[in-house]
């Protein structure tokens, strides 16, 4: 008896403990959770903006139940306009056009359709008519089904055919039941349109956010990314252990490159509906991005292979470093520096130099990188120390082919995208000091010059 009533108390008290846990641990989720709030808030400020956006869109179309002059010619119907928008409605401009354009075109073909349907349904007579839209909803539905699966279609057009399945199918089997079938088609057609048309005017005239723009700084940030390593890189390698710590965390951004591929295809999917904005006009090159964005990752997952080398258990001799620490800095901060010049070429859409020094240097450090390797500087090293070191050149040196690469393709993207030209004064980033000087002197003469001539044509 006394052991069970100890049993009993123990189960109780382990009961109360599991309880007093769940407790602590709710309270300490709804503390973190301002700063959790504060933290998407902070990554982008536009998502609060948007998050208004969304209950104007909302507000806006809610009107049609509040009122009773708009009420009474939709009726029920206005809900389809608040379903349109909060489905609609999207963060950046291209994604609402598209699923906006998608929904009110599918769904006036859809209701269109349906209708036909329906009066062809109605021809034979009453005992046909179920058999014929079962075989009409059959075929559309089999026939949209499968051109879903076109990749194509899937990318662009795969919302508006879901769209156009689902509205064909409830005006068309709805309208077996109810006879204003015509008006049903009207009410429903005219709300969606409304409500699509209110979330795509919210999205453009108020703080718009262009995807364009965002793929356009994205492939941007990313080649900055890459320069960020290899400047960092030849320092980091042959850095002694003696030697302070150096903030590795710098060299680790690239990271973010290796999983941008879903991201990009999603911006340009969204871009490729926006309208011209900006420095981004009509036709724009946008699938050029997708090309600069593979090789940007290629190039990433060599320099993943390089960041191994930081972190390898083998590392050469501080003798062996001393003969290519010079060759190995230089062509990876000069490639850095190059890659940096593209990024910055990018993000102010200004025509890279063919010429550029920076390009210049970084293939005359490789080939001086190629030379070192072929002489005999590793007679006499350990084996081991050699394989490190003509692994680190050989993942080098591709870097530097795939940067050569990424120009190619920046280059083509700035011809097809008429990126501007820049005067030799800009490149340079000052003012022609030889014209300033010869403005000078010609205000000097004219200031000095007291008699004054006049000159009469006649």
């Amino acid at each position: 008896m006394e052991a069970n009533v100890v049993v009993e108390g123990g189960s109780a008290n382990s009961r109360l403990a599991l309880v007093k846990d769940s407790i602590v641990k709710i309270k300490s989720k709804v503390a973190e959770f301002p700063g959790k709030m504060k933290k998407v808030a902070e990554d982008d400020p536009r998502r609060i903006v948007h998050s208004f956006k969304v209950g104007l869109a909302i507000t806006l179309v809610s009107l049609f139940y509040y009122f009773d002059l708009l009420y009474v010619g939709f009726g029920s119907s206005a809900m389809w306009a608040v379903l349109t928008v909060i489905v609609v409605i999207e963060f950046s401009v291209g994604a609402t056009l598209g699923k906006g354009l998608n929904r009110g075109l599918a769904t006036f073909l859809a209701g269109t359709l349906g209708f036909g349907a329906h009066h062809l349904a109605n021809l034979p007579g009453q005992e046909l008519q179920p058999i014929l839209l079962g075989i009409f909803v059959f075929i559309l539905a089999a026939t949209v089904s499968f051109i879903r699966f076109f990749p194509r279609m899937k990318v662009r057009y795969d919302y508006g055919l879901l769209i156009f399945m689902l509205t064909f199918c409830l005006i068309s089997v709805s309208g077996y039941r109810d006879e204003e079938v015509l008006e049903m088609a009207h009410k429903r057609v005219s709300t969606i349109l409304i409500g699509g048309f209110t979330a795509i005017f919210v999205c453009i005239f108020i703080c718009p956010v262009w995807a364009g723009e965002d793929l356009h700084n994205l492939v941007a940030n990313n080649l900055e990314k890459l320069a960020s390593f290899l400047e960092g890189f030849g320092d980091e390698y042959f850095r002694k252990s003696s030697e302070p710590e150096s903030n590795k965390a710098s060299l680790q951004v690239y990271k973010n490159i290796l999983n941008s591929k879903q991201s990009e295809e999603s911006l340009v999917n969204f871009a490729r509906w926006e309208p011209p904005h900006g420095r981004f006009r009509f036709r724009h090159p946008w699938k050029q991005y997708l090309k600069i964005g593979s090789l940007t990752r290629q190039c990433a997952y060599r320099i993943e292979a390089l960041n191994g080398c930081l972190n390898s258990d083998v590392q050469a001799s501080p003798e062996t470093c001393g003969n290519f620490r010079e060759a190995f800095i230089k062509a990876s901060s000069e490639t850095g520096k190059a890659v940096k010049g593209l990024a910055s070429a990018m993000r102010t859409m200004t025509l890279p130099s063919a010429d550029c020094p920076q390009t210049t240097k970084s293939k005359n450090a490789a080939d001086n990188l190629k030379s070192l390797l072929r002489t005999g500087l590793c007679e006499g090293i350990d084996i081991v120390e050699i394989l490190e070191v003509a692994t680190v050149a050989s993942l080098l040196l591709d870097v530097l082919a795939c940067t050569e690469k990424i120009s190619e393709s920046i280059h083509e993207l700035a011809s097809l995208a008429h990126f501007k030209r820049l005067e030799p004064d800009e490149k340079d980033g000052k003012p022609d000091l030889d014209k300033q000087k010869q403005v000078r002197q010609s205000s000097n003469s004219i200031a000095s010059n007291h008699h004054h001539h006049i000159i009469i044509i006649e």
